[in-house]
């Protein structure tokens, strides 16, 4: 059996915020949490990966990525499966087809104007309409980045691996959490993303956008504890 004290759990963040977006969470396993930024830990998702892992003194763990998180988690997963409990992917594509023209897009913007603008074009519009406070918590988290940290996640995004084929390969547990108003992925990639794995199971969060641990953190929370006891008793 695995014991509480050996289980650990690693949140990693999504664009263009940091590792502050959990601050719901933190209390579901405490002395036993990580929750980095991501940053400045290197220009590929590997290198985000191993750094993001590097600190996680527990033998196993619970990884939860929301969005490029949700990647850098499927990355965590691919460089050390046997540490890795189980999965919850918040708004994650695990499939990854190659935009050059929108991540020269969004480049541009973020040298030219800043992430203020940034935010205003790309992330403003996956809140539900209803998360008005999560909205501008998540604002002030952006503008407190500069822009360059802020690019550099953005190509990391853009040039990650395509992790689909992994889903299909995992034995773990592997929960899919998306947000009713989600379109990045949404519903519908989340629910076939799902049907790939072996061992699966998908929560749509109604009312809710891309942003689930701060739209509704506590239907976010309901379904981590969840996870966290079938670990313990696995």
């Amino acid at each position: 059996m695995t014991s509480r004290a050996r289980i650990g759990i690693l949140f990693l963040h999504a664009l263009p915020l940091d590792g502050r977006m959990w601050s719901a969470q933190a209390s579901l396993l405490p002395g036993s949490t990580y929750a980095p930024t991501l940053y400045r830990y290197g220009d590929t998702m590997r290198a985000w990966a191993t750094a993001a892992l590097s600190p996680v003194k527990e033998e196993r763990i619970i990884v939860v990525g929301n969005s490029v998180g949700g990647s850098c988690a499927l990355e965590v997963a691919s460089i050390a499966p046997e540490r890795v409990a189980a999965l919850v992917l918040v708004g994650t594509n695990a499939r990854h087809r190659p935009n050059p023209e929108l991540h020269a897009r969004a480049l541009h913007i973020l040298d030219e104007a800043g992430v203020e603008a940034a935010w205003a074009t790309f992330w403003n519009p996956l809140f539900a309409d209803v998360s008005t406070e999560a909205r501008s918590r998540a604002h002030q988290l952006a503008l407190s980045h500069p822009s360059e940290d802020i690019a550099r996640g953005v190509s990391v995004f853009h040039t990650r691996p395509n992790r689909e084929a992994l889903l299909s390969e995992l034995e773990i547990p592997v929960v899919f959490v998306t947000g009713a108003d989600d379109t990045a992925p949404g519903v519908e990639s989340s629910a076939r993303q799902t049907g790939l794995t072996r061992n699966g199971r998908l929560h749509v969060i109604e009312d809710c956008g891309h942003y689930v641990p701060m739209e509704r953190p506590e239907a976010l929370n309901a379904i981590l504890r969840e996870v966290i006891a079938q670990v313990e008793v696995g």
